[in-house]
C-alpha cells in the first residue's frame, strides 16, 4: 500500500485526531463519535498515549457524556464563556448558518477545527470553566438548534447564548447588569396623558367658578 493512498491518509487523520482528543481528556464515546474508531482501538490508543507521555496529567474520564443544555445557562460566567467559545466555533467554520451537524457521521476535519477552537479558548480565557466534553456537546446543541441559540444582544450587539424558548429581550451579562434609564415617551402619548390630567396638575389656572345669579324678584303689578 502506498503512503499516498487515500484510505491510509484517512486512517492516519483519525488516529491523530483521536490522540488530540485524548489530550483534552475526552471520553471514549466522544472520541468514537468524532473519529469513527472502535472502542477497542480507542482503548489501545489510551495505552499508547500514557506510555509515550508518562508525566502527563491526562486522566481517562468515564461515564456518560454531557447531555443537558442547562449547564451553559447555570451562571452568568459560564453563559458568557459559552458564548465566547461559540464565537470561536463560528470563526473556525464549525457552525454555519443553515448547516447542521449529523451526530452519527461527524467529519474528521470538523473535529480538528473543534480542537483548534477549544485550544484558542483555553489560551485566551483565564480560569476556563468549560471542559472539552461540554464544548463538544455545545457544538452539537447549537447545530441542532432546538434548545440553545446564538443571538445578538439588543443593547450592544454582542453574541449571546440564549434559550430558544425565552420570551425576554436578549441581553448580554454586561447590559443586563447596567441599570437602564427610563425611555422618553412618544409625543402623542405625552399629549394624551396631559389632556387626561386636571388643570391644576398641568400647571394651568383652573377656570373661575361663577356664583349663580339669584332669580330676579317679580315686581308687583
Amino acid at each position: 500500500m502506498r503512503i499516498t493512498d487515500d484510505r491510509y491518509c484517512r486512517d492516519r487523520m483519525r488516529l491523530d485526531l483521536a490522540l488530540r482528543l485524548i489530550g483534552h481528556e475526552a471520553r471514549t464515546h466522544t472520541i468514537r463519535l468524532w473519529t469513527g474508531l472502535t472502542e477497542d482501538r480507542v482503548r489501545k490508543l489510551y495505552r499508547t498515549y500514557i506510555t509515550e507521555h508518562p508525566g502527563s496529567p491526562v486522566t481517562r474520564r468515564r461515564g456518560k457524556s454531557p447531555q443537558r443544555c442547562s449547564y451553559f445557562l447555570r451562571s452568568p460566567r459560564v453563559q458568557q464563556e459559552a458564548a465566547v467559545l461559540a464565537g470561536f466555533f463560528c470563526m473556525a467554520g464549525i457552525l454555519a448558518h443553515g448547516w447542521r451537524l449529523d451526530p452519527r457521521a461527524l467529519p474528521i476535519a470538523q473535529g480538528e477545527l473543534l480542537c483548534t477552537a477549544y485550544e484558542t479558548y483555553l489560551a485566551l480565557v483565564a480560569e476556563p470553566r468549560i471542559s472539552f466534553e461540554h464544548a463538544a456537546f455545545l457544538v452539537i446543541a447549537l447545530a441542532r438548534g432546538d434548545e440553545l441559540a446564538l443571538r445578538p444582544c439588543t443593547g450592544c450587539g454582542a453574541l449571546t447564548l440564549v434559550d430558544c424558548c425565552t420570551l425576554r429581550a436578549v441581553a448580554c451579562n454586561v447590559c443586563a447588569a447596567t441599570p437602564r434609564l427610563p425611555q422618553p415617551l412618544p409625543s402623542a402619548v405625552r399629549l394624551r396623558r396631559a389632556r387626561d390630567l386636571p388643570a391644576a396638575a398641568r400647571g394651568a389656572p383652573a377656570p373661575a367658578q361663577l356664583a349663580p345669579i339669584p332669580p330676579r324678584a317679580e315686581l308687583p303689578s
